[in-house]
């Protein structure tokens, strides 16, 4: 067992059986055995690799996107350019780069990151020099706010719910000779319907962080760009734990994997709308990139000489690769127009929404 393991197991021995939540909690953000502070997770010495490591070409997509974002609201200055759980800082690296060529962005841009690991917040420092560090979203500068979250909602903690004859049981983790186990609450009855044996996710901490970047644009104005992967009101299973890209259980290394889950988008919507902003519908990754020129971005990095760029622009788009599983969805003011690829949800898609969180648990 890990020493975060041996910590945990003492715990669930003294208190009682622990929440997914907390566990989750636990893995990644434990100050001295947990997942974020202590590593570098990313590229190919770590356990994955995302979107904006595998080519510059994410990033420029990216960048280009908020920049014409920020000229169709009149190109406000100063502004916050955000992105929260930025890694390495490759992805804001890319977006400054690309958005150079826009006149007046990078001059007007207050680059802000929402980071909570030392270790990661030092590698951002070394990519781009002097920025400001935030511990949350709530720290967001209340000014127009021109967003980025790329594989930032998938790793916030999830609760599970499995649907029983005696209504919904909380999955939790417990010990079972001596050794960490997933094992069941007591059922409790849920105003959510569901078939017998189904698992139902929620993520408390994500429409909070929802409400206050649409809240922040509703007001000042601006626009976020949520890309991660998941589904619209998705159910089942999804909690899944990486290391040394590889797929484990996720109560196999406590603190030395990578702990995520599918993206619910649609509490996310129903949070930004009710924080008064506009929504986009979530549009795959493959498609948004496509809309936005990759291809011939990818082209012409091939003749310049790049040899990766085809296989990269696969990777980013290709259906069995990142472009079908990973979404994106924008959040954008309720008077202006989406940012680039994206179209306003239809009036089917706004309402009812499901439900986001469990009641009386």
């Amino acid at each position: 067992m890990t020493p975060l393991g041996r910590i945990i197991a003492g715990r669930i021995a003294q208190d009682g059986p622990m929440r997914l939540d907390d566990y989750m909690r636990l893995c990644l953000m434990h100050p001295q055995h947990g997942y974020y502070p202590t590593r570098d997770p990313f590229g190919a010495g770590g356990d994955f690799v995302t979107a904006p490591e595998i080519s510059q070409m994410f990033g420029e997509m990216v960048g280009l996107a908020l920049a014409q974002a920020w000229l169709d609201q009149g190109s406000p200055a100063p502004f916050a350019l955000a992105e929260l759980g930025p890694g390495r800082g490759t992805l804001m690296a890319d977006i400054l780069r690309a958005a150079r060529q826009v006149p007046g962005f990078c001059a007007a841009a207050q680059v802000a990151l929402v980071e909570a690991s030392p270790h990661l917040r030092a590698l951002q420092r070394q990519r781009l020099g002097q920025v400001a560090h935030l511990d949350h979203a709530g720290q967001l500068p209340e000014m127009p706010l021109f967003l980025v979250a790329n594989e930032f909602f998938d790793a916030l903690p999830i609760r599970q719910f499995q649907r029983m004859a005696g209504g919904w049981a909380e999955r939790v983790v417990s010990l079972r000779d001596g050794a960490l186990a997933l094992a069941l609450a007591q059922p409790a009855p849920l105003p959510r319907a569901g078939a017998e044996g189904e698992i139902w996710e929620t993520c408390p901490e994500g429409p909070p962080v929802m409400a206050e970047i649409a809240g922040r644009i509703a007001r000042h104005g601006g626009a976020a760009l949520i890309i991660d992967y998941g589904n619209w009101d998705g159910r089942g299973d999804s909690l899944q734990a990486l290391r040394a890209h590889a797929f484990e259980g996720v109560l196999d290394h406590p603190g030395e994997a990578d702990l995520t889950a599918h993206v619910d988008f649609a509490p996310l919507a129903a949070a930004a709308l009710a924080a008064g902003a506009a929504v986009s519908a979530p549009v795959p990754q493959g498609e948004w990139l496509l809309s936005l020129g990759i291809a011939q971005r990818a082209r012409r990095l091939a003749d310049a000489g790049d040899g990766g760029a085809p296989d990269a622009l696969e990777r980013l788009t290709g259906p069995a690769a990142m472009g079908q599983l990973f979404k994106a969805m924008a959040i954008f003011p309720r008077h202006a127009v989406p940012p680039p690829g994206f179209v306003p949800l239809s009036p089917r898609e706004t309402g009812p929404f499901p439900d986001a969180s469990p009641v009386g648990l």
